[in-house]
């Protein structure tokens, strides 16, 4: 059997689907999976052994450039090698419309998609062939995606320990090694402040007092600090200044370099962002807070990660921006997160570097 899934963003909603390809391949041993992503993601994959074949895209230069002779000649290269695939089955796990016009392209007959209560457009139904609905226990994205996967096969994957992987190169593991033989010998957290929506950051002060706390709770231990655009930096770069000898920032890394980083700490802090769900992919503990999102939705789960949740009526609201943001982030109170490092960092062995 033949497969294709569409996920192509974004790239913690990719680590959210990662699960469904151990799903796939303990039913339906000998399957071939290729999957769709955005090309910014596409190194999160890369390697992976349970893919057969990515095909990488690149929808927002091509919604800018519709008419372009390159835009024209990449969608055309993209639909002869889908059809050429001959897929017996097309997952659609994106749930809009720019997922469902590569259903399109695809050619597929059998194209299973969401039902109208769980897309983000509904436009998407009309690319899909069987919409699957989601069950009142799959409160979790990774659930929902499963449940939808899984729908051909009849076999329930709740019972299944599902494992997931990212693969890293000798070099980008030889790199996080060279940075951890610099540190001190005691614990190492990483510690990442930026996301993408307004309603899903936190205080510098609450980061300050935090990692303060950590030091003084965990003597010898080192907090590293990454970021992703110059804002980050020079935001990082204040809080680490502010909490001492103990933190650093550290350069900028390529996706698969900060996996590598990943696996090798012993505890990532964050908000709903992708650093925080790639650590929980690679199994390294995390403890992380959310605002606007849902915790329970989107969190990693199991007695390795800790959550908390904003204490706020309008929690998981969704939205992008708040006129009460200020008030939001402080309600994330540093005893809370501080409880859940303790209680991971006090039950897991600390990781050689």
């Amino acid at each position: 059997m033949r497969v294709l899934i569409i996920k192509m963003s974004a790239l913690g909603d990719i680590i959210h689907a990662l699960p469904v390809l151990d799903y796939l391949h303990r039913v339906s041993p000998g399957i071939e999976i290729d999957w769709v992503v955005e090309e910014q993601f596409q190194e999160i994959l890369a390697d992976n052994p349970l893919i057969a074949r990515l095909h990488p895209v690149r929808t927002k230069v091509w919604r800018k450039q519709p008419l372009a002779k390159q835009t024209r000649h990449e969608i055309g290269q993209l639909r002869a090698a889908l059809r050429e695939r001959a897929y017996d089955l097309v997952f659609d796990i994106q749930g809009n419309l720019k997922s469902g016009l590569i259903d399109w392209l695809s050619g597929a007959e059998n194209i299973i998609g969401f039902s109208s209560d769980v897309l983000q457009e509904r436009v998407n139904l009309f690319f899909t062939t069987r919409q699957v609905p989601i069950r009142p226990t799959d409160h979790h994205v990774t659930d929902q995606y499963l449940r939808l996967v899984s729908i051909p096969f009849a076999k329930d994957f709740a019972g299944l320990a599902l494992t997931t992987d990212i693969v890293t190169s000798p070099e980008d593991d030889g790199a996080a090694d060279a940075l951890l033989a610099t540190l001190d010998d005691g614990l190492v957290l990483l510690f990442h402040y930026g996301t993408t929506w307004q309603t899903k950051f936190w205080t510098e002060s609450g980061w300050i007092e935090l990692g303060r706390a950590v030091l003084e709770k965990f003597p010898a231990s080192s907090i590293l600090f990454s970021w992703g655009n110059e804002e980050e930096r020079q935001v990082v770069t204040r809080l680490a200044a502010a909490i001492g000898n103990g933190a650093r920032v550290i350069e900028r890394y390529s996706l698969k370099g900060l996996v590598a980083l990943l696996k090798k700490v012993d505890l990532v802090v964050g908000g709903d962002t992708g650093p925080v769900h790639l650590a929980a992919a690679v199994g390294t503990p995390t403890v992380s807070f959310y605002r606007a999102s849902d915790g329970r939705r989107s969190g990693p789960r199991g007695k390795g990660h800790g959550i908390v949740q904003a204490p706020r009526h309008c929690t998981k609201c969704f939205r992008t921006k708040c006129d009460d943001d200020q008030s939001c982030r402080e309600s994330i109170r540093v005893a809370a997160l501080l409880k859940e490092i303790e209680r991971l960092l006090t039950a897991t062995p600390a990781q050689s570097p």
